[in-house]
């Protein structure tokens, strides 16, 4: 049975641009200017899954909205107003290097409180009955932003902003955070490192970014002592090794947490041909941790679940491991089909690298649970 799913999405979001780039490095000295900006966190990851979602006819199956900017307010729950100020000054100025990987363009303040009021208007819809769970194309993304510190891409935090709206508004109490970008979700970490009102999973690629950062150990201080989980998995460890760490860690901790309400950080660079990061999951290992997720909400908070757009940098792959997500969403099927799912089978690990792989999640789940 199909699910009333909201999509969140607002043209503006696709209009963030922030200059000349090779990937992540600015064009200079060596590099000929790419013709199209070059930044790796481009428009087109999003547009194209918005434009196959349209052609499929996935869209027409769903509630889509728009949602209004966040307010000052709503964001002085997680950044000072000197850093907002900061921002904001840069962004009228034409725009610069807000942070570390952190570019900025003539606008971007305004289309980040845009990209964050998304994610708090997909979280009020589920909040208050309206659907069953939603998706919000959010853009520029937020899991890497601090409070006071913009970083790789993300200048809001637009989970942990969206996540304080709900408790403020709507009186949830126990959050969980599930972040699958292959990025470490560094900023909603830090965020709530020492909180228990809000459990944070992140299962990434171990070094990428931060880079050399993996986190086992980091658990939480204090009041949040046991409520932060990193899993971070070697490169290449393709969809059976996330498909055990969901089996394993994620589901189990979710059942022992009993959240009010789920989001989960989504981000599709652990695709296999993606330029920012060396992980091998298809579209339906995406879609396959959607429909996991997706249960363990309906058996544990009513089905209340929001997907929060991240990271993605693969212009031709990225739009059907987002369609895949957001069938699995929704329980809707289209004809799409994914012509790299045979070639993406092909190599994932196997043998002697697969054992070690399943050993290694295996060990990591006994010393988190």
């Amino acid at each position: 049975m199909s699910r009333r799913t909201a999509f969140f999405f607002d043209e503006h979001c696709l209009w963030h641009s922030a200059g000349q780039y090779a990937l992540t490095l600015p064009v200079g000295g060596w590099v000929q200017p790419p013709a199209a900006g070059g930044l790796a966190e481009s428009p087109e990851t999003k547009r194209r899954l918005k434009n196959l979602m349209d052609v499929s006819g996935l869209t027409d199956a769903l509630k889509v909205r728009s949602a209004s900017p966040a307010t000052n307010e709503q964001l002085l729950r997680v950044h000072p107003q000197s850093y907002l100020d900061s921002f904001r000054a840069m962004s009228d100025a034409g725009g610069g290097e807000l942070g570390d990987h952190a570019p900025i363009g003539p606008g971007s303040y305004d289309i980040a409180r845009l990209s964050a009021g998304l994610a708090i208007g997909a979280v009020a819809a589920v909040m208050n009955g309206e659907v069953d769970n939603a998706y919000a194309l959010s853009r520029p993304p937020g899991h890497h932003c601090l409070p006071d510190q913009a970083m790789g891409f993300c200048f809001l935090a637009n989970i942990a902003i969206a996540v304080e709206e709900s408790k403020v508004r709507f009186g949830v109490e126990r959050v969980a955070v599930l972040d699958w970008d292959v990025h470490h979700g560094n900023g909603t970490q830090e965020i709530f490192y020492e909180r228990d009102d809000v459990l944070t999973i992140s299962m990434h690629q171990d070094g990428c970014f931060p880079p050399g950062y993996g986190g086992l150990h980091d658990r939480g201080h204090g009041a949040g002592e046991g409520y932060n989980l990193n899993i971070p998995l070697p490169p290449g460890s393709g969809a059976d090794a996330y498909r055990q760490a969901m089996v394993e860690i994620v589901i189990p901790a979710l059942e022992r947490y009993q959240p009010q309400l789920i989001l989960v950080a989504c981000g599709y660079d652990a695709n296999a041909v993606d330029p920012l990061a060396r992980m091998l999951l298809s579209s339906e290992a995406f879609r396959d941790m959607t429909r996991q997720v997706r249960e363990a909400a309906e058996r544990l908070c009513e089905g209340r679940l929001v997907m929060v757009h991240e990271g993605g940098y693969s212009e031709a792959y990225v739009p059907f491991c987002g369609h895949a997500v957001i069938e699995a969403l929704s329980d809707v099927t289209t004809n799409v089909v994914d012509p790299m799912q045979d070639f993406i089978a092909l190599q994932q690990p196997r043998g002697a690298t697969a054992a070690f792989l399943e050993s290694a999640i295996s060990g990591m789940a006994e010393q988190i649970s």
